[in-house]
């Protein structure tokens, strides 16, 4: 996997097309309402609803050709769909440490990564670590505070 690519799952790619859509359908026509009204109050100098409006419009506008980037570049890539016996993207691993605790998370694109749901990127160094290994595989992780012994316990694809 290069770099370069913005692999997803479809539910990551639902959620940027509805952050597309609010923003450009819902939030940016209200914000675009209230300019219009502030400057139609006259000095625009020192109208605080105008500035902050046309800064927040400024905000709107790169975030939305942000996303219309970002999904332009996905590649979506559904995991249900996947049988393998390595770990790919979008698997469900789960690992065991050397004090015995098992920690499980999905391998998930870049736009779509969420600790608190064990949701990491492909990029990171625990994915990078896993990726192409097999059930029962014993993986390095180097971390800052040194090395870590992991043992791949399941792969799943759901």
């Amino acid at each position: 996997m290069s770099d370069q690519k913005n692999y997803i799952t479809p539910p990551g790619f639902e959620k940027l097309r509805q952050e597309y859509v609010d923003l450009l359908n819902v939030e940016r026509p209200k914000v675009v309402e209230v300019v219009t009204w502030a400057a139609s109050n006259g000095d625009r100098s020192e109208n605080a609803d105008y500035q902050y409006g046309k800064r927040r419009l400024r905000e709107i506008d790169k975030r939305v050709h942000f996303l219309k980037n970002r999904m332009e570049d996905a590649e979506v890539i559904d995991p249900t769909k996947i049988k393998s016996d390595k770990v790919v993207f979008g698997a469900t691993v789960t690992l065991e440490n050397e004090g015995g605790e098992e920690l499980s998370y999905q391998i998930v694109g870049a736009d779509e990564i969420d600790i608190k749901q064990h949701k990491i990127s492909w990029k990171s160094p625990l994915a990078k670590a896993v990726l192409g290994r097999k059930l029962d595989d014993e993986v390095n992780l180097q971390k800052p505070t040194g090395e870590e012994l992991l043992t791949i316990l399941n792969i799943e694809y759901k």
